[in-house]
């Protein structure tokens, strides 16, 4: 009867033992499972940001080849009249060839430190860097060209300037719009954000007194950002919080894979829409 009892003590223990490891093994599996989950979102997220500014690239280089045309048609048929028309247009040409230009530089950022890897993405940087460099040269060729016919321009301007200056006005004011249009595009898509320490925003004067961006504090410790294209911020800390104000719904402040802290802006224009300036305060 003893014998009987110490073995059913020993089953029971066993079972228990057992029920416990189950329990511990599929913690774990859960525990692996979310990791997974988070590296697929984050590989989601990137693809998202890369699409995105590829496509605003595509849409530059678009831009840039429709100027050309302008500037084409101008310089070989009537549209002569106006050099400031001309040079309004080469000068919007170089202004987004250089926006271009730290585009493409953004993307190969981002698939270099980024987790995926890509090859067909990569080969599409590859043309759209040669795409870049066969634009440059036409524009120096365009330029030198119309360096030439500087003089054949204000010539054709004076004969014809009686018969049409309103047109010419018309024309310049179009593009002077266009122009500041551009401007102020960049300038709505353009903010700034920092993290650090509660002693390092103290010591920038961004942090005082318990109050964020009170007073004169160290704008050139910000980093510049263009919002349509830097949606996710890598805040390689465990603990992190936003001091300035955002809209809840257009932020997700999550930790990584590695247990590290990402902010991922998933509304750009709601979040940005109260501040250019971001603080988050990290340990």
């Amino acid at each position: 009867m003893k014998k009987l009892f110490i073995f059913a003590i020993c089953v029971v223990t066993l079972a228990a033992c057992s029920d416990g490891t189950n329990k511990r093994r599929l913690a774990e599996l859960n525990q692996r499972i979310d990791s997974l989950r988070m590296v697929n979102v984050e590989k989601d997220n990137e693809i998202n940001d890369m699409m995105d500014t590829y496509n605003l690239i595509e849409e530059g280089f678009q831009a840039i080849n429709e100027a050309q045309e302008r500037v084409t048609v101008e310089r070989s048929g009537e549209g002569t009249t106006s050099a400031a028309h001309i040079r309004e247009n080469m000068a919007f040409i170089q202004e987004t060839l250089s926006q271009n230009k730290e585009l493409i530089s953004s993307l190969q950022k981002k698939v270099r430190d980024g987790s995926i890897t890509n090859e067909r993405l990569k080969k599409a940087i590859v043309a759209m860097t040669e795409q870049l460099e066969k634009k440059e040269q036409e524009i120096r060729t365009l330029m030198t060209e119309l360096d030439q016919k500087d003089i054949h321009i204000a010539e054709l301007d004076e004969q014809v300037a009686t018969l049409n200056d309103d047109v010419n006005q018309l024309k310049d004011d179009n593009v002077k719009k266009d122009a500041t249009i551009s401007q102020q595009t960049q300038d709505l898509n353009t903010a700034w954000y920092v993290f650090g320490t509660k002693k390092e925003l103290k010591e920038q004067g961004i942090l005082q007194s318990g109050e964020v961006l009170k007073g004169n504090f160290n704008k050139h410790y910000f980093t510049k950002i263009d919002i349509r294209v830097d949606k996710e911020i890598k805040l390689m800390s465990r603990d992190a919080r936003l001091l300035t104000s955002h809209p809840a719904g257009s932020y997700t402040l999550q930790p990584d894979a590695n247990k590290l802290y990402v902010l991922r802006i998933v509304n750009p224009e709601q979040f940005w829409s109260a501040s250019k300036y971001l603080v988050i305060q990290v340990k």
